[in-house]
C-alpha cells in the first residue's frame, strides 16, 4: 500500500511538473508564432547591411550588462529557497551594486560615444546613444523583475508578458519602419520600448503585491552574495564571447552584410531558443528548489530522467529544423537566402545551451563556478582558433561550423566537471550517438544543394534518434496523455 501511495505521489508530481512546465511554454510559444510574423517584417524592408549592425547592438549591450551586474542574479536564484531569507530584502541586496555600476558603465560609454558607436555600428549619433545606454539600464531591473517571477513559479503571468512584450515589438517595428525606413535603428526602437513598458509594469506589480511586506535584516549578508555571485562573471563574459565571437569575426573578416545573413540565421533559431528560454525559466527554480528541499536519493534520479526527456525533445528539434530550414528560409526574403547553409550546425547551439543548463547545475548547488571558466577558457580558445580559420574561407557557414564545435566542447567540459561535484547518472553515451548522428547529417545539409534530397536523407537519422529513445517516447507520452485525460476530468 505505501508503495502504491508513493506512486500515485510521485505520479501527481511529474503531471505538476508538466503542467508548470506548459505554463511557462504557452506563453513563448505565441512569442514563437509572433516571432515568425516580426522577422520577415525586419529582413523584407531592411538591407543585410542595416541588418548586421543590428547584431552589434545585442552584443555591445549584451557586454556591459554581464559586467554590471556582477553575477547577483546567480546569487538571487541561490538564495531565494533558502531557510530564513527575506525575499524583499534579498533582491534589494541582489540590486544594489549592479545598479550602482550600471550607471558608471552607462557614464563612461556616453563620454566615448563617438568612438564606441562608430566602432560598432559604422556611425554615430545622440538617439543611438540614448538606445544603447537606456536599454543596458533597464536590463538590469528587468532581469531581477522577471527572476522573482520565475522564483515564484508564476508561468502564466511570466508567459502573458512575454507576449505583451513581442506584440509591442512588432507594433514599434510597424510604426518605426514607417518613420525612418531602412535603418537599423528601428530595430533598436523596437527593442528598448517594450523593455521599458513591461519592466516598468513588473515592478509597479512587484511593489502592489508586496507592500506589506517589510525589508527585514537576515542572515544572508551582501558580502556572502557578492562571494557566490563575482566568480559567474568571468564565465557569463566568456559566454558572451562564445555567443559573440562568431559575429565578431564576420564583420571583421567579410563585413556588415553577411553578418547580416548570420543574424537572420541566429533568429530564426528562435524555434530552439525559445524552448531553451521557457525550459531555463521553468528549471532553474524547480531544480534549485528540489536540491534545498529534498534528499539525494529523490532528487538525482529526478535529474537524470529529466535530462533524458529532454535531450529527446531537444535533439528531435534539431532534426526537424535542419529537415524543413527550405522552407522556413523563404520567409525571409530573397537576401537572406544564404541563411539555408548556417542553420544545420547553428542549431547545436541552443540544443547543449538546453542540455548544459541541466548538466552544470551541480557546480551551481555546490557553489564551484570556477569549473565553469575552465569550460569556457577551453570553448573560447576552440571557438578562437575556429573563426580565425574558417571564416576567411567558408564566411557564415564557418561561423556556424566554429560555433558548433565550441558548444560540443563546452558542453563536454562543463558537463565533466558538474557531474564530479554533483553525481548525477545523465545516461550521455545515449545522448552522444544522437549527436553524432545529427552532427553527420548537419555537414551533409550544410554542403549539399540538393535541399529536398537532403530533408528527404534527414528523416532516416530523426528515426533512428527515436529508435535510441524509445523508452523515453513512451515515458512522455504516458504523461502527456496523462495531462490530458485529467483536463478533460
Amino acid at each position: 500500500m505505501e508503495q502504491k501511495a508513493e506512486e500515485q505521489n510521485q505520479e501527481k508530481k511529474s503531471r505538476n511538473l508538466f503542467a508548470g512546465f506548459l505554463e511557462y511554454f504557452y506563453g513563448n510559444f505565441i512569442v514563437l508564432l509572433l516571432g515568425v510574423v516580426s522577422l520577415p517584417l525586419i529582413t523584407r524592408v531592411m538591407s543585410t547591411d542595416e541588418y548586421g549592425r543590428t547584431a552589434m547592438f545585442t552584443s555591445a549591450v549584451s557586454i556591459i550588462y554581464i559586467a554590471a551586474i556582477l553575477g547577483m542574479d546567480q546569487s538571487y536564484i541561490r538564495y531565494f529557497y533558502k531557510e530564513g531569507v527575506n525575499r524583499k530584502r534579498l533582491i534589494l541586496q541582489c540590486l544594489q551594486y549592479p545598479v550602482l555600476l550600471i550607471l558608471l558603465l552607462a557614464g563612461a560609454y556616453c563620454l566615448f560615444a563617438d568612438l564606441f558607436n562608430g566602432f560598432l555600428f559604422g556611425r554615430t549619433g545622440t538617439d543611438i546613444t540614448i538606445l544603447v545606454v537606456s536599454y543596458t539600464i533597464i536590463s538590469v531591473f528587468e532581469r531581477f523583475g522577471f527572476l522573482n517571477i520565475r522564483m515564484d513559479q508564476n508561468g502564466k503571468l511570466y508567459s502573458n508578458l512575454n507576449i505583451l512584450s513581442k506584440v509591442l515589438y512588432i507594433g514599434f517595428i510597424l510604426l518605426f519602419v514607417r518613420l525612418i525606413g531602412d535603418d537599423f535603428r528601428v530595430v533598436l526602437y523596437a527593442m528598448t520600448l517594450p523593455l521599458f513598458i513591461v519592466t516598468v509594469f513588473v515592478y509597479v506589480r512587484y511593489l502592489i503585491v508586496n507592500r506589506r511586506e517589510r525589508a527585514e535584516k537576515h542572515a544572508v549578508t551582501t558580502r556572502e552574495l557578492l562571494i557566490y555571485g563575482v566568480p559567474f562573471v568571468p564565465m557569463l563574459l566568456m559566454e558572451w564571447l562564445l555567443s559573440s565571437m562568431d559575429k565578431w569575426s564576420i564583420k571583421l573578416f567579410k563585413g556588415f552584410s553577411d553578418t547580416g545573413i548570420y543574424n537572420s540565421a541566429m533568429q530564426i533559431m528562435t524555434i530552439l531558443l525559445t524552448f531553451k528560454i521557457t525550459y531555463v525559466a521553468f528549471w532553474a527554480p524547480v531544480a534549485m528548489e528540489k536540491y534545498e528541499q529534498e534528499p539525494e536519493e529523490v532528487c538525482k534520479p529526478f535529474f537524470a530522467d529529466m535530462f533524458q526527456k529532454v535531450q529527446f525533445l531537444a535533439m528531435a528539434a534539431a532534426f526537424l529544423l535542419t529537415i524543413f530550414r527550405g522552407v522556413i528560409v523563404l520567409i525571409l526574403g530573397e537576401n537572406y537566402r544564404g541563411a539555408i547553409r548556417v542553420i544545420p550546425f547553428l542549431t547545436l547551439m541552443p540544443v547543449l545551451s538546453i542540455l548544459f543548463e541541466m548538466t552544470g547545475q551541480g557546480c551551481k548547488f555546490v557553489g564551484k563556478a570556477k569549473y565553469f571558466n575552465y569550460a569556457s577558457l577551453a570553448a573560447i580558445a576552440v571557438n578562437l582558433t575556429g573563426n580565425t580559420l574558417l571564416v576567411p574561407v567558408l564566411g557564415e557557414i564557418g561561423a556556424a561550423l566554429a560555433t558548433a564545435v565550441t558548444y560540443i566542447v563546452y558542453f563536454l567540459i562543463g558537463t565533466y566537471f558538474s557531474v564530479k561535484c554533483y553525481p548525477v547518472d545523465y545516461r550521455l553515451r545515449t545522448f552522444g550517438l544522437s549527436l553524432v548522428l545529427y552532427s553527420a547529417y548537419a555537414a551533409y545539409a550544410t554542403f549539399t544543394d540538393r535541399i529536398l534530397l537532403s530533408a528527404l536523407i534527414g528523416i532516416v537519422p530523426l528515426l533512428l534518434h527515436i529508435l535510441l529513445n524509445k523508452a523515453v517516447l513512451a515515458s512522455l507520452w504516458k504523461y502527456a496523455w496523462q495531462f490530458l485525460k485529467r483536463k478533460k476530468v
